[in-house]
């Protein structure tokens, strides 16, 4: 019973079809992680929605920084930026059901000894706290004040988390370190500018996975979110990252699209498979 995660789709569903046909995928048998960034800045986003709704079980998705966005443009609360692609799931028919299936994925995931997300995890959290605090997130997403959490969802601070930390502030941290964070401080404060790959680490900070004596530590951790990375990482073959796997790969700039096949080994291997992205977009 293979498991495939995912990188970031962002609406290319063509590399999606490609890829799991490479991998004879079957719904029936095999399970698919997607780490979120599931539409926008790729071409077909509305059928992106379609199919992996359709898949029911078969597909497990993460919500990332787009998803989010796309939620909140729903609600009125976000215009489409420059770049926007999403726009016809809200023009669509089945947009109202595709966009309430939306806002029921997940912040966090475990299975098979991994935990997904799709951005990082801060180094004062478990795994086992970040499960907990993304059913908060989750909880607020799909409860009857959607408009409001979401309104409330942007802003870069509170940019550290405290255990006291209530409300939109702390619903806001949550959302940040799990959709928006590539480097923190070693006391876990989060830097949100910077994209480019582990030698631009700002001043002071790093990438959240090599803060030293994070709890996560010995964790195997699959994200998405950083496509300079995960693009370096899978062209080089390097491995894990201090236990962390990261698989955006920057379909959407016309990198590849990539999936990690688990088949429940006890040390955690997997087998990378990847298919090239026809659109070469330029960031912006």
């Amino acid at each position: 019973m293979p498991m495939y995660m995912i990188g970031d789709l962002q609406g290319c569903h063509q590399p999606l079809l490609r890829l799991l046909e490479k991998t004879d995928f079957s719904p029936s048998r095999d399970t698919l992680y997607l780490l979120g960034d599931l539409v926008n800045r790729g071409p077909e986003s509305l059928a992106v929605l379609r199919h992996l709704s359709s898949l029911g079980d078969a597909a497990k998705c993460l919500l990332g920084n787009h998803d989010l966005h796309l939620i909140a443009m729903s609600q009125g609360v976000r215009k489409p930026g420059r770049s926007d692609t999403s726009q016809e799931i809200m023009a669509a028919p089945d947009g109202p059901a595709l966009l309430d299936w939306l806002r029921h994925r997940s912040m966090a995931l475990q299975a098979q000894g991994w935990l997904m997300v799709h951005a990082g995890v801060l180094p004062q959290w478990t795994a086992a706290q970040t499960m907990a605090l993304a059913a908060e997130v989750e909880s607020a997403l799909r409860g009857p004040d959607l408009a409001g959490f979401v309104q409330a969802m942007y802003g870069n601070q509170p940019d550290r988390w405290h255990d006291s930390l209530q409300g939109a502030e702390r619903l806001r941290v949550i959302v940040n370190a799990l959709t928006r964070m590539r480097f923190c401080s070693a006391d876990g404060v989060m830097e949100f500018e910077s994209t480019g790959s582990l030698r631009d680490a700002p001043m002071g900070y790093l990438p959240w996975f090599e803060v030293p004596g994070r709890k996560t530590e010995g964790q195997r951790i699959a994200f998405g979110h950083w496509s300079t990375l995960g693009a370096e990482t899978v062209k080089t073959q390097a491995g894990l990252l201090h236990g962390t796997l990261p698989l955006d790969t920057g379909c959407v700039w016309g990198g590849c699209l990539t999936a990690a096949r688990l088949d429940g080994r006890k040390d955690g291997g997997y087998e990378l498979i990847s298919v090239q992205c026809e659109q070469a977009r330029k960031p912006g």
